[in-house]
């Protein structure tokens, strides 16, 4: 059987190229970049003066982060919403902490000591300078209704980073996804130019599609159960344009489903080929992967075209 997406894949680098360069950083995004990547998947925040960054955390994270006196943090640092940007610029993350259980989990990253949590503007403009108009943006607003002291609310959360896509002129490169649907309802009032992307998963370690009896917190209200327990209906409903689902929760059916109401099907984050190879007999439209060079030889295998590297200094 011929996948639906024969000849085409959404390439994501998620946070940049997680599994190769130190997360969300200038040097990830240049190595996917690199590599070539149809999309650069990210992380966004909002400092305590309004600037868009790209972190995944709200708080600085202590196996990512070393302060100004170059030790790394002894437990959850600063908030990033209490911060200045010049006094955020003053951390280091270009190294995962050594023997952590995080670094354990990323054995090829290779460090860039001295990097520093960068602007959504020093993205664009580093994309700009790669001299690659094609690629594509796929931020992701981190808030969270369970801890709504952590962040900007959803409303200032959503103008700053709608105002920030349009001061760069990249509101057509770009797509805003998330969790927490009540920031994609406020890009779809605010800025319809930009698609929105409905991320779900029904795990442990994250479940933001509830079946209890109240709605969840997460989907601006809606509740799966009034769209035939189908999660594809409760995206469109939302107007999503992009359905994301964790991968291993997908199944033929669901993605012809969501593809038949007129989604893209997009998943997270899959980093083995195995599942890549499985991913993409799906027919999925996109994947999200912390390796971009695993997916693109398999990717290619498939017939599908492969976007163009364009390398660039970070």
């Amino acid at each position: 059987m011929i996948p639906a997406n024969a000849g085409a894949l959404d390439i994501q680098g998620h946070r940049g190229a997680r599994g190769l360069r130190p997360e969300n950083t200038l040097p990830a995004f240049a190595h996917a970049l690199s590599l070539g990547v149809t999309t650069l998947e990210l992380d966004a925040g909002i400092t305590r003066d309004g600037v868009v960054v790209v972190s995944h955390d709200p708080a600085l994270n202590p196996d990512l982060t070393r302060g100004p006196d170059g030790r790394w943090l002894e437990r959850t640092g600063p908030a990033i919403r209490s911060l200045a940007f010049d006094a955020l610029a003053g951390y280091d993350v270009g190294r995962i902490r050594p023997g952590s259980a995080y670094a354990k989990r990323f054995p090829e990253q290779r460090a860039v000591d001295g990097t520093r949590i960068p602007r959504l503007a020093d993205l664009f403009a580093m994309a700009r300078r790669a001299g690659n108009t094609a690629v594509r943006f796929n931020i992701e607003t981190k808030l969270s209704p369970l801890a709504p002291d952590q962040t900007a609310n959803p409303e200032e959360f959503s103008l700053a980073l709608i105002r920030a896509v349009r001061e760069a002129e990249m509101a057509s490169r770009t797509a805003i996804q998330s969790f927490d649907w009540r920031t994609l309802a406020i890009v779809q009032r605010e800025a319809p130019e930009i698609p929105t992307v409905c991320l779900t998963a029904r795990q442990d370690f994250m479940d933001n599609v509830q079946s209890a009896a109240r709605a969840s917190p997460w989907n601006a209200g809606l509740h799966v159960r009034d769209f035939r327990n189908s999660i594809p209906r409760m995206v469109k409903a939302a107007g999503g344009a992009v359905w994301s689902p964790y991968y291993r929760e997908i199944t033929a059916q669901s993605v012809k489903e969501a593809q038949a109401l007129g989604l893209k099907v997009i998943v997270w984050t899959v980093n083995e080929p195995g599942d890549m190879r499985r991913m993409i007999a799906l027919g999925v439209d996109g994947i999200i992967s912390d390796y971009p060079d695993r997916l693109r030889p398999l990717a290619g295998e498939a017939g599908i075209a492969l976007p163009a590297p364009t390398p660039v200094q970070p």
